[in-house]
């Protein structure tokens, strides 16, 4: 079984305004609803390609309630751990001349909600995997990365992690399965700026020395590179398209990276890659008949 962690999952509520004018009564030309975080939007494209998973996390409140609720409709199991205060976070995002966010903290996380998490990751077995994509909220110490792959380093559980500098650098001891830096993040890791091909196969390569089993960075409109447990580089170029929405790409990478795991490495970044892309070209996370239509 698959499993996916959302730390401090958001309903992302987007307005769509001409001008915003500060202290005054703004009126919205229209409004749309999204539901997700890394670790969700990775279940939902698992769902979308046909693979079984179950998503774990933490909600809260009546908007905890209405979050699973909607991830429930997609078809994907969840598992979610309820909080007893507080309430899954809304996030605002204003869209008109210039794009204005606010993204809401989020609720208090207790240590013993996060042993309720820890005893269902203690379940995983051999043959499972486990994604963790994201920050983790201020509410929970930035070293719980590093504790749930020291858990489950015994077990077997194939780890993947998409975070960035030491949530990432810290994990690598762990030999997670892999991880997924983006072009930018893999720049802040080394402190170098990365041109060429050359010097990102460099930057993934120590990775890769520092314990990671298989290296993939995504680059944005210049494709995908990836290292693998056998240290053979596989490069994919981008795909044509216009790009509407950037947010989940890199998370449907990894979907379809997994999905295509069956058939070997080289089609994993295929199907990593279409699954971003899709998600890039259209204004949500990616379908099957968009992916399948990119391949």
């Amino acid at each position: 079984m698959i499993y996916t962690v959302t730390f401090n999952p958001a309903i992302d509520y987007v307005i769509k305004i001409d001008e915003l004018a500060y202290g005054m009564t703004n009126r919205s030309n229209s409004e749309e609803i999204y539901f997700g975080g890394k670790g969700i939007n990775v279940s939902i494209v698992l769902a979308n390609l046909g693979i079984e998973n179950t998503a774990l996390g933490f909600i809260a409140g009546f908007t905890g309630d209405a979050l699973a609720n909607a991830v429930d409709s997609m078809g994907i199991k969840t598992d979610f751990i309820k909080l007893r205060q507080g309430y899954t976070r809304i996030n605002i995002k204003l869209k008109g001349k210039d794009e204005t966010e606010i993204n809401a903290q989020g609720p208090q996380i207790s240590d013993r909600e996060v042993d309720a998490l820890y005893k269902k990751l203690d379940a995983l077995k051999c043959n499972d995997m486990l994604v963790l994509a994201g920050s983790v909220p201020r509410t929970l110490p930035q070293s719980i990365y590093e504790k749930i792959l020291a858990r489950l380093s015994k077990t077997g559980t194939k780890c993947i992690v998409d975070a960035t500098g030491k949530l990432l650098i810290n994990v690598l001891k762990y030999k997670p399965f892999l991880i997924k830096p983006n072009k930018d993040e893999l720049e802040q890791i080394c402190g170098m700026k990365l041109d060429t091909d050359e010097k990102i196969i460099g930057a993934a390569w120590e990775l890769r020395h520092a314990g990671a089993e298989n290296v993939l960075v995504s680059l944005g409109d210049k494709g995908a590179l990836l290292i693998d447990a056998f240290g053979k580089v596989h490069r994919r170029k981008a795909f044509s398209g216009k790009v509407i929405n950037t947010v989940g790409a890199g998370d449907s990478m990894i979907a379809g990276f997994i999905a295509g795991m069956s058939k070997g490495y080289e089609y994993a970044l295929l199907l990593g890659a279409a699954a971003g892309s899709a998600t890039a070209f259209s204004g949500g996370l990616a379908t099957k008949a968009h992916i399948m239509k990119m391949l």
